[in-house]
Parts: structure tokens; C-alpha cells; sequence
């Protein structure tokens, strides 16, 4: 499909408006809610660059259908409402009438590769330079192609959710029925009724190892997973084959901005990005991914280019984990990891199945 495309190469500025958001809300100042009419987006690299919800004046409202785009760490992501703000978001406003939800995540795509290479500094602040980035996308008579993106993301679409179907059959994954011990923990976790302490990164895991920096010109091909800082593909950003120092599988990575990510994989790490891991406790997987989410909500906004976090610096940062007797409650983290992971397939689950029975309708239909 793409073989017989015509491209055209088109600068940013020229499709869309770069804003200031209308207001800066500070994430330690702020109500954030779990639930509420309009979102909060930072800087964060996963749930749409959604915090959660804040109840503040409407005036300070960003437009929806719009992206939101995070300059100093490069997260772009559709926001189809009216949203507020965190620190550091541009607003990327389209000037194209046809830009909508369909299309948007084309236009994403190619951003991302755009900046997939930029080099990250005091002039990542200036607009004129976002402006400026290439973005190269289909055309027909020298114009943008929309009928040719909003296709192949419906087909793209649809080739993904038959593949998801595939995995979640294979893996077991479409049993999603709680057990009634994940049911107690979520309702114990929403109620309220778990004990919370602040425990030291040192304390958890006995692993504390920065990266080592390897040049992208010194690069060998392979396929050794290496994770520098951000957040685009979880900050894998090539496979190499270089003999560096590896890090192991179950373990966490942790950048210079902050962003936290659990590796269930064998990798290396530029000096950019810290490795955590404990050799002392054989933590489960689903431990580990709660280790994740609560150092993403400890360092959530307190690090960037200017304020970079090194994992030396790191032993004494604590984070927020469910306890008993002073100590780690280990086995409440374990399966309200599970519940989690369960609800979560759920919804994907029930979406796979409505997806692929409309795709099979429209087959019939045509």
C-alpha cells in the first residue's frame, strides 16, 4: 500500500500553530482527580499524557483537537477535548480543516519521527525550531492526502486488532475474570483501607547502575534492546551489538527526565538512563510494575534538562508502597497488580471483539 504513494515533505509550522498554553498548573500545587470533565496533561509519556483531572477555571481551557506537546521530552499526544496544562506543553493547533481523531495519529507518527533525533537542550525551548521540523506525508497533487491516511489507519486498524485477537487467545489472556482475593484488594485499594509508608529507591533494590555512553555513530547493529532517556518506544531507541555492560531482564530503567520503565528483557543503557534491580529478593514481575508506577508518580515533574536525575543521586528519593509492619506489603502490591492487568484486558478484550464484529459486518456489507 505504501509502495505506490506519492510524499511530500511540509514543515510544521506551515500545518500548525504552535501555543503557550493559556496557564501553567504546577502538578504539587493542584487537586488532581481521578475522575472529572476535563483533563490534566503533562509531560508524561503514557495515558495520553493524562494525569488525571482538574476542576479549575474554564478560561484557562487549551482547545481540543489539538496536540498536546511536551518540549522537553518530545510526548505528543491527540487531545480531543478541551484540556489544562502541566509545565512545558506547547500546543500544536491545526491549520488543515480535515485534521480530526481519524487522522491525527498519522500526523503523530510522522512528528515523531521528526524529532526522534533532536538533540535536546536550552534551544529545545524555541519554537521557531519546532516550527522548522520536516514532516513528511502523503500527498495527491501536491496537497495532503486524507482520504489516503484516514485508509490506511482503518486498515492498519484492523490488520492490529486481528492480530491482538490472535495474542490474547494464545497467551490466555482473555480470561480476565477476578479472583475474589483481587477483588478484595481493589476494593481495599479504592476504599481506602491500605496502609501506605515512603520507602528509600536504596532500600528496594540493592542494584543502583547508571548506563555507560555509547555514540550513535558507534553503534553496531544487533539485537541487544539499548534504552536511552525518553519516552518514544519506551526509550529503546536502537538494537545493538556492541559489547556493553548488560543489564538484566526484570529490572527498571529510570532516565534523566525521570521517566520509569519495567524491562522483562536482557538491555543496555546509555549514561543517560539508570537500571534498578534487587539480587537480594526475587520481586515478581507484577512487583516490579508497581515499583514502576510508583516511581513515576514520585518523580513525576521534578526533573529536565536543567535538573537532570542520576541514579547516584537517587538512593535517597523515596517512593509510596503499600505496607505492613513497616515493610513492604509485597503480596497487596503482587495482586492489585493482577486485579489491574485483568480490568485492563477486559477493556481490551470487549474492544477487540466489537472491533473485529464491525470490521466483519462492513466485509459483508461491501
Amino acid at each position: 500500500m505504501l509502495e505506490s504513494v506519492e510524499w511530500g515533505e511540509f514543515k510544521l509550522g506551515d500545518l500548525f500553530e504552535v501555543q503557550t498554553s493559556k496557564k501553567r498548573f504546577d502538578a504539587n500545587k493542584v487537586n488532581v482527580l481521578k475522575n472529572g470533565v476535563y483533563p490534566y496533561v503533562v509531560r508524561m509519556g503514557t495515558s495520553n499524557g493524562q494525569k488525571g483531572f482538574i476542576d479549575e477555571d474554564s478560561s484557562f481551557l487549551n482547545e481540543g483537537n489539538t496536540i498536546a506537546f511536551g518540549q522537553d521530552t518530545a510526548t505528543m499526544f491527540y487531545q480531543q477535548k478541551p484540556y489544562f496544562t502541566g509545565d512545558k506543553i506547547k500546543i500544536l493547533k491545526p491549520k488543515e480543516s480535515r485534521f480530526d481523531k481519524e487522522n491525527a495519529q498519522f500526523f503523530i507518527s510522522t512528528m515523531a519521527k521528526a524529532f526522534s533525533s533532536f538533540s535536546w537542550g536550552s534551544s529545545s525551548f524555541n519554537v521557531s525550531i519546532i516550527k522548522s521540523q520536516i514532516l513528511t506525508l502523503p500527498v495527491d497533487n501536491e496537497k495532503i492526502d486524507f482520504d489516503f491516511m484516514e485508509r490506511f489507519i482503518t486498515e492498519l486498524e484492523a490488520e492490529r486488532i486481528t492480530e491482538l485477537e490472535a495474542y490474547l487467545k494464545a497467551s490466555g489472556l482473555k480470561d480476565y475474570h477476578l479472583t475474589l482475593e483481587e477483588q478484595k484488594a481493589l476494593e481495599d485499594f479504592e476504599s481506602g483501607r491500605f496502609a501506605w509508608c515512603e520507602f528509600k529507591f536504596k532500600d528496594i533494590f540493592d542494584q543502583i547502575k547508571q548506563g555507560r555512553r555509547l555514540k550513535k555513530d558507534d553503534q553496531l547493529p544487533g539485537d541487544i534492546p539499548f534504552v536511552m532517556s525518553g519516552v518514544t518506544d519506551t526509550g529503546v531507541v536502537n538494537y545493538i551489538s556492541n559489547p556493553i555492560a548488560s543489564f538484566p531482564r526484570n529490572s527498571i530503567t529510570v532516565d534523566i527526565f525521570g521517566n520509569a520503565f519495567y524491562r522483562s528483557y536482557d538491555y543496555g543503557a546509555g549514561d543517560d538512563t539508570g537500571a534498578y534491580w534487587s539480587k537480594s529478593k526475587n520481586y515478581s514481575r507484577e512487583m516490579m510494575l508497581f515499583f514502576t508506577s510508583s516511581i513515576n508518580q514520585a518523580l513525576m515533574n521534578k526533573f529536565d534538562y536543567g535538573n537532570k536525575l542520576r541514579s547516584s543521586q537517587s538512593l535517597n528519593l523515596k517512593m509510596k508502597l503499600p505496607s505492613q509492619n513497616n515493610q513492604p506489603d509485597l503480596s497487596s502490591m503482587e495482586t492489585l497488580i493482577s486485579a489491574v492487568q485483568k480490568l485492563v484486558i477486559k477493556d481490551v478484550v470487549e474492544y477487540a471483539d466489537k472491533k473485529i464484529a464491525a470490521h466483519e459486518q462492513a466485509a459483508k456489507v461491501s
